[in-house]
């Protein structure tokens, strides 16, 4: 029962009354067709974002390799602006490929590590330090966060577009009834608001 002691008519919009009327109609698909969309979208767009985020981290592993490296200098002093979130800080590193070319590059180092020590780094296929590769526990966690933020985000942005287009239909049959009430006031010469 409603507030008013009257009974609550659920889907009205759908049934056939002499009071509805065709922007009723309308109204009750556009907001079917919005959720359906909504859902059918946000799926679509969660599984997309989470492939894309494992095809790119796998593709970072594939392409990612150990190396072990020698120190270049101390790593005593990180400097406050040098210092990461997991504790290592940034010093120079030498290391050669199988093919004998030798490189050198900064990478992440553990704090107070002396020259001339060995350290295992991450480089590319073109020989740059890059971070260690996604595990696959971290790539499940990633692409689950993707999917759940894209869903959420192509979700809203259809049910956005439907709010939208249902405030033009409020907009439209509120003048609908505007200029209903004036033909119903003008026949007596009075106006009733």
């Amino acid at each position: 029962m409603a507030a008013s002691g009257c009974p609550r008519v659920r889907l009205w919009r759908w049934r056939r009354s002499p009071l509805r009327r065709r922007s009723d109609l309308v109204e009750a698909w556009v907001v079917l067709a919005g959720w359906v969309f909504a859902l059918v979208g946000a799926l679509f767009a969660g599984l997309a974002a989470a492939d894309a985020v494992t095809h790119s981290a796998k593709e970072q592993r594939a392409e990612s390799h150990k190396v072990t490296a020698v120190l270049v200098k101390d790593a005593d002093d990180p400097g406050p602006s040098r210092v990461t979130t997991d504790h290592l800080v940034w010093s120079t590193v030498r290391w050669t490929d199988p093919d004998g070319t030798a490189h050198t590059d900064d990478a992440r180092v553990p704090p107070r590590t002396h020259a001339g020590s060995k350290v295992v780094v991450w480089t590319d296929r073109h020989g740059v330090v890059v971070n260690e590769p996604l595990s696959e526990t971290e790539i499940l966690l990633h692409a689950v966060a993707g999917g759940i933020l894209a869903a959420g985000a192509a979700g809203s942005v259809v049910l956005g577009c439907t709010w939208v287009v249902r405030l033009g239909l409020e907009r439209r049959r509120m003048d609908e009834w505007a200029a209903e009430w004036e033909r119903m006031d003008t026949p007596w010469g009075w106006k009733t608001g």
